[in-house]
């Protein structure tokens, strides 16, 4: 349980830690149904990354997605021929520059990215199935106060919160 700070509301960073904590307690409670598929697949975590990045960015330049994941070029390079052999992945010559490498998801890499947010959805929706509709009501309340929160606060080129 929480304990006040000298009788006052208990102060953010405390409350912050325990949501923390009862989110690990909820990961480790429920059961994650991974689809078989994946647990046969021969894709890398690198692979995964630079997928969920092309997603996120749109198509990019070699160098950019490199830098992005904080990788050298030719790492880069290995593992897009890699995506582009499984056809998860597009490469071409800039238009401009016939120099520059551009990179995009292919419609197999974006329906690979569709289905890791289904799977996410799926989990979310055991997460909310059971609660009674005042209950429902609370925590859509929470994740509209997540989502201004997040609109609210300045995120850098990578993602992360300032």
């Amino acid at each position: 349980m929480l304990k006040p700070n000298n009788g006052k509301e208990p102060d953010s960073k405390i409350l912050v830690t325990h949501i923390l904590k009862l989110s690990e307690d909820i990961f480790r409670e429920i059961k994650l149904s991974v689809p078989p598929e994946w647990l046969t697949s021969d894709m890398t975590v690198a692979q995964l990354r630079v997928l969920l990045l092309l997603h996120a960015e749109g198509q990019s330049r070699m160098s950019s997605i490199a830098s992005s994941l904080e990788i050298a070029v030719s790492t880069a390079t290995g593992i897009m021929d890699n995506l582009v052999k499984k056809e998860l992945v597009t490469r071409g010559a800039d238009t401009e520059d016939r120099r520059v490498v551009i990179c995009a998801l292919s419609p197999q890499g974006q329906e690979t990215i569709n289905r890791i947010w289904a799977l996410g959805q799926f989990q979310m929706e055991k997460l909310l199935r059971g609660l009674s509709p005042e209950q429902l009501a609370k925590a859509k309340e929470v994740a509209e106060f997540l989502l201004l929160n997040v609109k609210s606060q300045d995120v850098n080129s990578k993602g992360n919160i300032q």
